[in-house]
């Protein structure tokens, strides 16, 4: 108990999340619980938030990945630990840029109109007014982020750890400037990640198309394309070089059929002469497999669309034409001369387009800044060969490597105003200077206008917001980060990148507190969980464009952030994609209900968090539950240390719901009545109080071991229980260090299968809930049971006649218990349903007999025999035993109800 006791809360008539969790996250903040101390001594944990776009708002892979790493931190604060847990935004270069230029555009204005600098101060000004939403989103659903430490990637000290390692990897030779295939944007005119070109099946055109001579009889190749107006900027055609249909045809040219040039034809293994003619048109600047094969047989690379994909430089009618009118009139060009030999449409095939703007993607020649990434990589998939950083689940290692061991040099300049500029200037004669965060640049010199992939500042997110380059106590507290959480889909894209950067600065700087393998190897963290994809009930991805999509906060509103979080950890396996209903959220109010009824039942009844009394004055029921306390909280432990948050859920629930509610508090109740057994008033006192003690201890560890999943309800529950402060800071529940009784755990299993029994025999004749019957019970002290005679009457409902007493039996049931066979004879005055008894019985029979097949099967099989061990064998003959004196019980039972 705390001094916070007298703030212990009053418990309303039922649990309404939408009342009280703005309130509990607000006192949280307050209380500074999630504010992290880089000067405690207690060992540390930290994870960074994968920092969302500052245009952005929660979608439910957003609400799954937080969920789980909230669900850590929580439990790592009550472990003792030091916890931070970062968060901050991502500048999203492209996104943010894009919406401040739509606002603009409303008035009739553009970027141009205000210039460089003014358009930059508008996107600030944005994004101090607007930007954000996902902040309070983060609180709606309990983010114990450390919001002291907010952070985002254009701040000042991240400025600077960008240009700083710019820098770093310039002088190092690792970042040059080349004229490269890029993704190109002719809508946001500039180059664009991978990850933000999706790809969409289209409806278009299969050209086939005649190069060189029209007559069969002179040198001439059929190809094929969907992009007819790319053949203005074809610089050869390919064949393989053992195809026998081109053997003579290699090594000369024919004339390109638009623009006069002489095109060679070359040999190449990469073409497939399976596919189509064997033959293929070669466009180096507008193809990324052709600018490969180009620079392996040195061709000219003429690039024929300008910034806005409007055809440029070929010198013909069709330049100044939009990409997609000159598809058309190239075709039609071509049609007229005889040289179009067949067409297909429509044909169905998968094109690249712009996240942001929707327009396909154009894949064009460009001067770009680049990353050279072979040694960066190496290190990166080193650091998890070696073990220095482990993927869990590891079966996502091949994907992993599949990446980072075949990485291609990485664009990363992007034509665009806001983000990070690049800090190159030149001078008026060509001269070129990196410029470092403490230098200015020469007089005069004009710096490059491009700026940087927001990936590359994102790349630095695990130490960069911990103040490096400087080195602050929160890098030598709390770097490396304990794990990163984030989904497979975004493996390269971020978390390859993080690898290679967090590797390349550990070589030349001592952060953190610890060098991971030795050497001075240092990886960004020490794990790297990866979860899978939210899908929906059938299994299907969740997409705008398929109208399932939903949105976490709508289940907030209807069924609370626990409802929300349960459903998501619940659903949560390593490297596995979720799916997920409204029916999962609704189940899981239920379950936050039944909590929060079974903690007020609780409390209605002097429940208390007190220590136990010895062993030897507790019941089986007390005992049992105890010690199933204990084995849950070392399955959880195990299944949090794995990640196996599914597991951990699934544990804690059928504890909660199967074991807690729907045994023990039943079995409480007759102990608090005094209805067990005892020789006196005073023993029937204490029986009741040691319930009472063990019950609130119980409950206690029950919401300390489910409070990092659903926090909110588990906070209001365990104050009230305990009047302690808060359950945040609470300890993480620890073995109780006591030998298991075992024969409890035997006696309990029995009663719960006997009052189960008699419960469906009940059910099965159509008798009230209520409705007491008369019965007498043969064979409870062979059971081991005559000590549970008050549960086994109050929870089956049954008025118990001793023996020997006048009484007269109208049915029976039969329940083989692990040691013996207890008989219920039931006197219900006329009352039972023959015709349901005999259907209850011959529906166990024919499962006896299903048993008794299996059995005898396996043990007449030689093979089964041979290989299986003795344990194993032995096991199948108990069964085989068991099944058949049921067979013979439930056949006579059925015997004697044909008499009636």
């Amino acid at each position: 108990m705390t001094s916070a006791a007298a703030d212990r809360p009053e418990l309303e008539k039922n649990w309404n999340p939408s009342d009280v969790e703005e309130k509990i996250y607000q006192r949280w903040v307050d209380a500074g619980y999630f504010t992290a101390n880089p000067t405690s001594t207690k060992p540390p944990y930290s994870i960074v938030l994968p920092p969302p776009n500052v245009t952005g708002s929660l979608h439910m892979g957003h609400a799954l990945n937080h969920t789980l790493m909230d669900a850590l931190t929580r439990r790592k604060r009550m472990q003792g630990y030091e916890v931070l847990w970062q968060p901050g935004m991502d500048h999203a270069g492209i996104a943010t840029q894009t919406v401040v230029e739509k606002q603009l555009a409303v008035d009739g204005k553009t970027k141009e109109d205000f210039g460089r600098e003014l358009f930059i101060d508008k996107v600030w000004d944005w994004k101090r007014e607007s930007g954000g939403t996902i902040q309070a989103q983060m609180r709606r659903i309990g983010d114990g982020v450390d919001w002291s430490r907010d952070r985002f990637t254009m701040d000042d000290g991240l400025s600077r750890a960008v240009q700083t390692i710019f820098k770093r990897l310039y002088d190092a030779g690792l970042i040059y400037r080349a004229e490269r295939l890029v993704n190109w944007s002719p809508e946001l005119q500039t180059a664009i990640s991978d990850i933000e070109v999706k790809y969409d099946e289209v409806e278009g055109e299969l050209v086939s198309l005649r190069y060189g001579s029209l007559r069969d009889d002179e040198p001439h190749v059929i190809v094929a394309t969907t992009r007819v107006e790319t053949m203005l900027g074809d610089t050869a055609v390919a064949v393989h070089p053992d195809d026998p249909r081109y053997q003579s045809l290699i090594g000369t040219t024919l004339e390109h059929p638009i623009t006069g040039r002489q095109i060679p034809i070359i040999a190449d293994e990469y073409v497939d002469p399976e596919f189509g003619t064997g033959a293929v048109k070669i466009t180096p600047a507008h193809d990324p497999n052709d600018f490969e094969m180009g620079l392996r047989h040195n061709l000219p690379m003429p690039n024929i669309m300008d910034e806005r994909a409007r055809i440029c430089n070929t010198g013909t009618e069709f330049d100044g034409m939009d990409r997609f009118e000159a598809r058309v009139k190239v075709r039609e060009r071509l049609a007229g001369e005889g040289r179009v030999v067949a067409e297909k449409r429509p044909y169905l095939h998968s094109v690249g387009h712009s996240e942001r703007s929707g327009e396909a993607i154009e894949p064009r020649l460009s001067m770009q800044w680049w990353v050279k990434v072979e040694s960066l990589a190496k290190a990166a998939s080193d650091a998890v060969r070696n073990g220095d950083t482990v993927i869990h689940p590891t079966s996502q290692e091949p994907r992993w490597f599949g990446w980072v061991d075949n990485m291609h040099d990485w664009c990363i300049s992007r034509q665009l105003w806001w983000g990070h500029r690049i800090p190159i200037w030149y001078g008026p004669d060509g001269e070129t200077v990196c410029v470092g965060p403490d230098e200015t640049a020469p007089e005069g010199w004009t710096q490059d206008p491009d700026v940087l992939d927001t990936w590359f500042s994102s790349a630095l997110w695990p130490f960069s917001t911990l103040g490096w380059p400087e080195k602050t106590p929160e890098l030598e507290k709390f770097y490396p980060t304990s794990v990163l959480f984030t989904g497979y889909d975004i493996i390269f894209f971020w978390v390859a990148r993080m690898m290679m950067f967090g590797l390349f600065v550990s070589g030349d700087d001592a952060i953190g507190s610890e060098a991971v393998g030795g050497g001075g190897v240092q990886v960004p963290f020490r794990d790297v969980f990866l979860h899978g994809l939210i899908r929906d009930q059938f299994g299907r991805k969740m997409s705008k464009s398929r109208g399932n999509g939903i949105d976490p906060l709508d289940w907030v509103d209807l069924y609370g952030a626990d409802a929300l979080r349960f459903t998501l950890a619940r659903g949560a396996q390593p490297g596995g994609d979720l799916s997920i209903g409204e029916s999962h959220a609704a189940a899981s109010r239920n379950f936050v209900t039944k909590l929060f009824n079974a903690v007020k039942f609780a409390l209605m009844n002097g429940a208390v968090v007190t220590e136990l009394p010895d062993r030897s004055e507790l019941t089986d029921a007390d005992r049992w539950i105890l010690d199933r306390l204990d084995k849950v909280r070392a399955e959880v432990d195990v299944a949090f240390d794995g990640y196996e948050f599914g597991k951990a859920c699934e544990t804690l629930y059928h504890f909660a719901w199967d074991e807690v509610c729907d045994w023990y508090l039943e079995l409480a109740k007759v102990q608090l009545s005094g209805g067990a057994p005892e020789s006196t008033r005073a023993g029937s006192m204490a029986r009741a109080a040691s319930t009472r003690a063990v019950l609130g201890n119980v409950l206690d560890a029950l919401l300390r071991m489910l409070h990092p999943v659903i926090p909110f309800v588990t906070e209001e529950l365990w104050r009230a229980l305990t009047g302690g402060e808060s359950v945040v800071i609470a300890d993480w529940p620890a073995a109780s260090g006591q030998i298991p009784d075992e024969r409890a755990a035997i006696r309990i299993a029995d009663l719960q299968r006997l009052i189960t029994e008699v419960r469906r025999f009940r059910s099965d004749q159509g008798l009230k809930d209520k409705q007491k019957v008369k019965a007498q019970l043969t064979g409870l002290d062979a059971a081991d049971l005559t000590g549970h005679i008050a549960e086994l009457a109050t929870l089956a409902r049954l008025d118990v006649v001793e023996p020997g007493a006048d009484f007269s039996a109208t049915a029976s049931v039969e329940v083989r218990l692990s040691g013996a066979t207890v008989q219920v004879d039931v006197d219900t005055s006329g009352t039972v349903d023959v015709e349901a008894e005999r259907r209850r019985l011959e529906k166990d029979l024919a499962a006896a007999q299903k048993e008794l097949a299996g059995t005898t099967g396996k043990l007449g099989n030689e093979a089964f025999l041979a290989k299986a061990p003795e344990a194993v064998v032995a096991k199948i003959r108990t069964r085989k035993n068991v099944a058949e004196e049921e067979v013979q019980r439930i056949t006579a039972r059925l015997e004697e109800l044909a008499g009636r």
